[in-house]
This record gives structure tokens, sequence and C-alpha cells, in this order.
């Protein structure tokens, strides 16, 4: 597991504090606007959803200039 891949804590089982800090860490990552930043706040293999486009993954929510075949996270509001 690389550096990007291990894990933030805080880890499962979260309690209310927990939770509550994991939620802030995604919503700071989101503020950004750094769809690469954004896009190691998921798993290696998540499943996105925006409207008629599935996304697979880290590598498909990436920029348009690491991913030309894909708009990347400007379509998906940011």
């Amino acid at each position: 597991m690389s550096a990007a891949e291990s894990p933030r804590l805080p880890l499962p089982p979260f309690d209310p504090q927990t939770a509550a800090q994991k939620v802030r860490m995604a919503e700071d990552a989101w503020n950004t606007r750094d769809p690469v930043r954004v896009a190691l706040a998921y798993t290696p293999d998540s499943a996105w959803r925006n409207r008629s486009k599935f996304l697979t993954g880290r590598e498909s929510i990436q920029p348009p200039g690491r991913r030309p075949d894909h708009p990347g996270l400007s379509d998906l509001g940011l």
C-alpha cells in the first residue's frame, strides 16, 4: 500500500466525535476544489454516478489532463 492509499485516521468504528471529524476532512478536501485531492479522499474502487455517467475507481475521476477520455471532476460540480 502506497502512502497515497494508506488509511487516514480516524478509522471505523466511529463515535460521534470521530464521525464528525471524518466528515469535516471530506468536506475540507472537496472545498479545495483540487480534483486529485478529492479523488484521494475515496477508496481506489469507489463507484460514482453523475446523471448518466458511471465512474469506477480513483483513476476515472482524475482531471482531464490525467484522463483525456473523461471530463473529470469539473463535470461533477467542482
